[in-house]
């Protein structure tokens, strides 16, 4: 016998679901699916003081790092400067604020930065624990180990019963601690809070080698070392380090525009799109993946609660993902880092937008 929920069901589609009742549900759907997102809390705060407020390290060169007259520089920098351009129409409208491993999530958990974007592994618990939300991966890193070349060492599994120089409060420690127990190594770990206080740890002689993710050493090798080719990167990698962004849970639309605004660089690269030519291709293209990206055809801003030039102007400040992965990290950089695993996915890498439309 049916309840009266399933008979009133059985009527109603008996009755009234024709074709035409149905296409006009449809066509509701879709019409609803269309409307403009609304801004969200984190947006209207940016809009008020006209600045995103950005985490990053307290200095990983390639990745967020100042100069002496305080100008930031760095891949995570250039995504929180192509966010600025995007949501306030100026790369220059944001303000960077130095955190430690330790200080990172509590910063933005409180408010106190709009977005963390700061050489950060995304991970289960991170995602799952924290109330944030993680973003998308802006580099596939894995961790590695940082030797004197004096010592000749190959491989990691040499560094048996030695000093490892690493820093607390880091996937980064826990990994190694793993490491050691799995290849029975007793590797003896030197903690430190700060960067600064382990690289010069490391440097001093107080360590036999330092750890983190390999393109932070290759960071510290060329910045601190008073020779970088006394010292070694091995080529162990004991780890994967997916490092991206990070927002705070519970503002789905500011999480939507941190997102979308990174896939728009990697995709813009895959499509040919770069800081030289974006204005010409405005006016020329007839490719419609690229006018979409442009917003010269659909505007696709309005789903995000923005205008239909935002990714225009984000490219317009940084370049797309390749040119400014070559700018702060390539090996035409100070860095020198290949591309790697952060090639575009049809060039044997794992740099994949989810499409712009």
């Amino acid at each position: 016998m049916h309840t009266p929920y399933f008979f009133f069901t059985e009527i109603t589609l008996s009755n009234f679901a024709t074709k035409n009742n149905l296409r006009a549900l449809l066509a509701g759907l879709c019409l609803t699916a269309a409307l403009p997102a609304f801004a969200g809390k984190t947006l209207d705060a940016i809009k008020s003081r006209g600045q995103v407020i950005c985490g990053v390290s307290t200095g990983v060169a390639g990745f967020s790092a100042a100069d002496s007259s305080g100008n930031w520089s760095g891949l995570d920098v250039d995504v929180c400067k192509a966010v600025a351009a995007a949501t306030l129409g100026d790369a220059n409208k944001v303000r960077f604020v130095p955190l430690t491993s330790q200080q990172r999530f509590t910063a933005l958990q409180s408010g106190e930065v709009d977005v963390l974007s700061r050489n950060t592994t995304l991970s289960l618990s991170r995602d799952a624990s924290l109330g944030l939300h993680q973003t998308v991966v802006t580099y596939y890193d894995g961790q590695g180990f940082m030797v004197p070349a004096k010592f000749n060492i190959k491989s990691a599994k040499q560094l048996k019963g030695q000093t490892v120089c690493v820093q607390s409060g880091t996937t980064t420690e826990r990994n190694l601690s793993d490491y050691s127990r799995t290849h029975k190594l007793n590797l003896k770990p030197v903690v430190f809070e700060k960067f600064e206080a382990a690289n010069a740890a490391y440097f001093s002689g107080r360590c036999v080698a330092y750890t983190t993710d390999a393109s932070g050493l290759a960071s510290i090798r060329n910045r601190d070392a008073s020779n970088p080719a006394d010292h070694v990167i091995l080529a162990d990698l004991i780890s994967k380090e997916p490092l991206g962004p990070m927002v705070r849970r519970g503002d789905d639309e500011w999480f939507a525009i941190v997102k979308w605004v990174i896939y728009g660089l990697i995709e813009a690269e895959e499509y040919g799109v770069t800081q030289a030519n974006v204005d010409k291709l405005k006016t020329s293209t007839l490719d419609p993946v690229i006018q979409r990206i442009l917003g010269t055809t659909e505007d696709t801003g309005r789903l995000l609660g923005l205008d239909k030039e935002w990714m225009l102007r984000a490219l317009k400040a940084t370049g797309n993902y390749g040119e400014i992965f070559e700018r702060n990290l390539g090996p035409k950089s100070a860095i020198g880092l290949p591309r790697g695993l952060n090639k575009q996915w049809n060039q044997g890498g794992l740099m994949y937008a989810y499409p712009l439309r």
